[in-house]
């Protein structure tokens, strides 16, 4: 930084951390260092909802805003005066590259295309004829800017002179006009420049403030509509990021990320995830500034930073020439067995991966148990032991030959209460598992039944029980809930299974078909097969009632969870018993239609 600069900005920084020092002795002072390119009341303006979303989801600490130009910037974070810098995205590079400051979150605008991608440069003409309309017509000409250190207003513009075959050389003068930057408007009007350069959208809010008339300038070089609501002559770049310096304490600078992330729109502009500044980097590199400014000097250790791909590729080339020759043999010889080991390690590892998806399942299977045990012995914990409790004292007064009619009666009735009590907790469990709320999206039945067996095959492997699959032809989208709908389509197959495990023509298997419902208008079906006994007109009569179960350790209520999901979706579930022996269970479900609820 230039040492004049220094010294005069030292003074005021000074006074700036004079002024927070009673603030800072009351609370915990953070600061948040803004780049104000147009003032430091428009930058108050613009961060005033940050600011405020900080201070409210952080109540611990103050966070204040100081609006400073690039340089003053820079000299706060040199000398640790700010915890957090928020500027354009060519300043952070360069932060980033000389002080270790580390982006926390992007600025993103929710009316643009690319809503990240908004920082830009527009060049502005006096309309009238005889001004420059191309990147080339600047040459010989006076380019008005806000600093020669500046992104959105010169070094993107310089990228894309540059490439035109402009470059700052052949301007007759780079006219400098300094913060804010509507003071290149007044550089223009004044007859002090020919053309100028200012920060993409800048020229609409002069424009709907009436400080500028529509027709008053012209862009320059202008590009193509493409999504972005603004006039523009370069390509986009991320927009600002707010990031914390290398000592900000990482748990605050954790704190004020997630309060920024969920941080709502204001005026169409909200923090996003730290975007990629590669572009960013792409454009200092290509005009050797900044972090790169290296590359602008001949030296032999610049020339192979620049080109050192080159140089490790050439090495290599020479390295592998060499063992090539002595490398071949043994290449030929170990062929055969690394091969042999690839095989070998793809099928340990599909073994492997096969167990673990058999096991996953077997697991969470048990969880889902393990989650109802633990929330009914929870649940009844509390009246149980209040009954214990009571019933105890009861038996003490009794003992004690001290009847009292009225302490024994009370008694009694917390006994009942609390019988009561659990009472209603056991039947608002056996509502939670009878019932579950929909939640309905378009689904592929076929893709539903391909998920559900993926999970299930390997049981049904495991167990010696082979599985056929018909799925027909294509059928009409459904509408349903895919957790509910897989839950069903896999109580259908455990119990074919359970069936069908032992049987000594458990080799016929299981079948699954789908197809356009015969039993019901606009749905489709789907059936479950086994090859077992079939039902008994007794068992049949039962088969969906609530604890009805035929299985040594079954609870009783698969199916009729099972029929209660199905009848929610509007179809329908049924069984049948085949004439050549087994048993079909089948569901039918409607097909999506414009009515249909989502």
């Amino acid at each position: 930084m230039n040492p004049v600069l220094r010294s005069l900005l030292a003074p005021l920084l000074a006074l700036v951390a004079a002024a927070g020092a009673p603030v800072a002795a009351q609370a915990d002072t953070v600061r948040i260092a803004v780049l104000a390119f147009q003032g430091s009341e428009r930058a108050a303006k613009d961060f005033e909802p940050t600011l405020a979303q900080l201070n409210a989801a952080l109540p611990q600490h103050h966070f204040a805003l100081a609006a400073l130009d690039p340089a003053g910037i820079e000299l706060a974070v040199a000398e640790h005066t700010v915890d957090f810098v928020v500027t354009n995205p060519g300043d952070y590079v360069e932060l980033e590259a000389g002080h270790g400051v580390t982006r926390l979150a992007t600025l993103e605008s929710h009316d643009h295309a690319v809503p990240t991608d908004t920082v830009g440069s527009t060049v502005i003409t006096p309309h009238r004829p005889g001004q420059p309309t191309r990147f080339a017509d600047l040459a010989g000409r006076r380019l008005a800017v806000v600093s020669p250190d500046a992104f959105g207003g010169w070094r993107v513009v310089w990228r894309e002179m540059d490439q035109a075959g402009v470059p700052p050389e052949r301007l007759q003068a780079l006219v400098s006009t300094g913060f804010p930057m509507a003071s290149v408007i007044t550089a223009l009007r004044e007859g002090r420049a020919d053309a100028g350069v200012l920060r993409t959208c800048l020229l609409e809010e002069e424009i709907a403030a009436g400080r500028v008339q529509p027709d008053e300038f012209a862009v320059v070089a202008e590009q193509p509509p493409s999504g972005f609501p603004c006039r523009l002559s370069s390509r986009l770049y991320p927009d600002w990021p707010f990031a914390r310096l290398a000592g900000t304490s990482p748990d605050l600078a954790k704190a004020v990320t997630a309060a920024l992330l969920t941080m709502p729109p204001v005026d169409g502009r909200a923090w996003t995830a730290p975007q990629d500044y590669t572009s960013v980097h792409a454009l200092f590199r290509e005009l050797r500034i900044g972090p790169y400014a290296y590359l602008g000097h001949t030296t032999l250790g610049g020339i192979l930073r620049e080109h050192w791909p080159w140089f490790v590729f050439s090495a290599l080339a020479v390295l592998w020439w060499v063992f090539h020759v002595v490398r071949v043999e043994t290449l030929v010889r170990r062929r055969t067995a690394e091969l042999t080991r690839a095989i070998e390690g793809r099928e340990a590892a599909e073994r492997a991966a096969r167990q673990h998806r058999e096991e996953r399942d077997q697991f969470s299977r048990l969880g889902i148990l393990g989650e109802m045990a633990s929330n009914i012995a929870h649940e009844l914990n509390q009246p149980l032991a209040a009954i214990t409790n009571y019933a105890e004292g009861i038996t003490r007064v009794i003992d004690a030959g001290r009847i009292d009619p009225a302490f024994i009666r009370n008694g009694a009735r917390g006994i009942a209460g609390q019988a009561e009590r659990a009472g209603v907790i056991i039947r608002r469990i056996r509502s939670f598992v009878r019932r579950r709320e929909v939640q309905r999206e378009r689904l592929d039945i076929h893709h539903v039944v391909r998920e559900t067996l993926a999970l299930f095959e390997g049981q049904a492997l495991l167990r010696g029980v082979p599985l056929t699959v018909d799925l027909g032809e294509p059928l009409p989208p459904i509408s349903a809930d895919l957790i509910e709908i897989e839950q069903v389509l896999l109580n259908l197959l455990q119990n074919a299974l359970d069936v069908m495990d032992g049987r000594p023509d458990k080799a016929r298997g299981i079948s699954v078909t789908t197809r356009r419902s015969t039993e019901t208008v606009d749905s489709v079906e789907v059936a479950v097969r086994d090859h077992g006994t079939g039902l008994t007109p007794e068992v049949q009569a039962h088969l969906f009632d609530p604890f009805f179960t035929t299985k040594p350790q079954g609870l009783g209520l698969g199916l009729s969870i099972c029929r209660t999901i199905v009848e929610s979706h509007g179809g329908h579930l049924w069984a049948t018993n085949e004439p050549d022996g087994g048993l079909s269970m089948r569901f039918a479900l409607p097909i999506l239609t414009e009515d249909s609820p989502s």
